[in-house]
């Protein structure tokens, strides 16, 4: 047996996108237990958490490592996603590395950090591609696989490198929130010809489990996950097949899109614990002009062998989710998709990420 193996983990960002589907993977079958910090306890997310079997509530923030400690010890696992859009870019790589250091300390025996693409350093260092909250993970995570080479025998480590989530196209005031026009759900977004690398939230939890199950393959490794690149045009025609319904996609300039609906929010700090008199932090349209283009010039890429292989029951396609999803929504009494996206009705669309659920207000 690996001396990696673990059995009780400590994860940040428990009660995030990700973190919530990670969890009840984690413990589902009892062979592990997982201690969860949260900063409310009393929270929505925090109260459904904590009435799974094997599951503990650590009430306080990452950005305290009295706090830190006390979460790590005694575990010998970690699952560490820290809330970019939280602390911003400069703060979340601070704690991000601290987080690693104080994991070896304190015994941990495995380690997995919630990454995004490097985006920056994978179109070569062009600027055109910068976006915070990416490149902010991403600088990490090459940081922690350089110091694996030296500790993977002390604490294993892998990353999980995730992506938009599919259900972001769905919901209110996001970067891809459709409209209704003229009876047609429309997505107007810059993205060309390019296709955005979207992930099942639902699916991050097996493959977050998967890569604590196999320690002696995914020591070291960048797991990087998505359903497909999804072409908007496809996305469109997906909602029409499932739905009966019309659809479109209608590619929009940088400045049309920021004149859009989000133009209320471009010039505030993308990460909203932010400085926004610090010269490093990033706009919310500076960072999502960034993202944009990641996609629109195919800069992300996805090894879609190697995840069918590890998950052969997987979500493989933006069609496969929006089927299984229409008819989530239908027996929860909440509708179709159609329905669902109505002006009327995605504002009480539960949110998917917890910031837009804390309406940015939450601490650091």
């Amino acid at each position: 047996m690996s001396s990696h193996n673990t059995s009780k983990i400590f994860v940040v960002g428990g009660t995030g996108a990700q973190g919530m589907p990670i969890i009840r993977a984690l413990v589902a079958d009892r062979k592990n237990s997982a201690r969860v910090l949260t900063r409310d306890p009393f929270s929505r997310r925090a109260k459904s958490l904590a009435t799974l079997d094997n599951v503990s509530m650590l009430e306080g923030s990452f950005a305290d490592e009295v706090t830190l400690r006390e979460g790590f010890r005694g575990c010998d696992g970690a699952f560490i996603n820290i809330d970019g859009f939280n602390t911003g870019e400069k703060t979340e790589t601070y704690w991000a590395i601290r987080c690693y250091e104080i994991a070896i300390e304190e015994g941990i025996k495995f380690f997995v950090y919630g990454n995004l693409d490097y985006g920056l350093k994978k179109s070569g260092y062009d600027s055109r591609f910068r976006s915070g909250h990416y490149d902010g993970k991403g600088r990490i995570g090459d940081w922690i696989l350089s110091q694996n080479t030296v500790n993977k025998g002390r604490m294993g480590a892998a990353l999980f490198t995730s992506g938009p989530y599919i259900e972001m196209a769905f919901q209110p005031m996001m970067p891809m929130t459709p409209t209704v026009e003229d009876g047609i759900v429309t997505w107007r977004v810059p993205l060309g010809d390019g296709a955005v690398v979207h992930a099942s939230s639902e699916d991050c939890g097996y493959y977050v489990r998967w890569l604590f199950d196999h320690p002696e393959r995914t020591n070291g490794m960048n797991l990087e996950v998505a359903i497909e690149h999804v072409a908007y045009a496809g996305l469109a025609a997906a909602f029409t097949k499932v739905t009966g319904k019309p659809a479109r996609y209608i590619d929009t300039d940088l400045h049309s899109y920021w004149n859009g609906p989000l133009k209320f929010i471009a010039n505030a700090p993308a990460g909203y614990n932010a400085d926004p008199n610090d010269k490093s932090t990033m706009t919310f349209r500076d960072n999502f002009t960034g993202f944009w283009n990641l996609w629109k010039y195919g800069i992300v890429k996805r090894d879609y062998a190697l995840l069918d292989e590890i998950h052969p029951k997987g979500i493989k396609s933006a069609e496969e989710w929006m089927r299984r999803e229409d008819k989530l929504g239908r027996e929860l009494g909440k509708g179709g998709l159609w329905e669902r996206v109505q002006p009327q009705n995605i504002q009480n669309e539960t949110p998917i990420l917890k910031s837009n659920e804390d309406r940015r207000k939450g601490r650091l």
